[in-house]
């Protein structure tokens, strides 16, 4: 048997918050894909269109994510192409989880650079 996570709106932010250095940290949901994916790039972008001015470096943590396809993959990508000129994208996924496995399958490893915890991700 299977659990599936119902949040409110599957759609939001864990969590949204602007650090010192010029980085933004997103907490993407427990699950990415078909039925969210699109509505949590919307957000992504928003929220890169609204900072565009002010961002350096970009956090996506998925360290809450169980479950991600390639939709989350898709997601990935378009933020990084999406970022403003001088802007990088870091991810964050716990070593053992599923993000960290479908990322590293599909090749995305290597052109965003995924740490095993936050700390490490928001160095410079």
């Amino acid at each position: 048997m299977s659990t599936v996570t119902f949040l409110p709106n599957p759609c939001e932010l864990r969590d949204l918050r602007d650090l010192p250095g010029r980085t933004t940290l997103l907490a993407l949901p427990p699950e990415i894909d078909i039925s969210n994916a699109t509505g949590l790039l919307d957000r992504v972008l928003s929220v890169l269109d609204a900072r565009a001015d002010r961002l350096r470096t970009l956090v996506l943590d998925l360290t809450a994510t169980h479950f991600m396809d390639s939709q989350g993959v898709r997601l990935v990508g378009e933020v990084r192409h999406r970022l403003p000129p001088g802007a990088r994208l870091r991810v964050v996924a716990r070593s053992d989880g599923a993000p960290t496995r479908v990322l590293e399958l599909t090749g995305v490893r290597r052109d965003v650079p995924v740490y095993d915890n936050l700390s490490e991700a928001l160095e410079d």
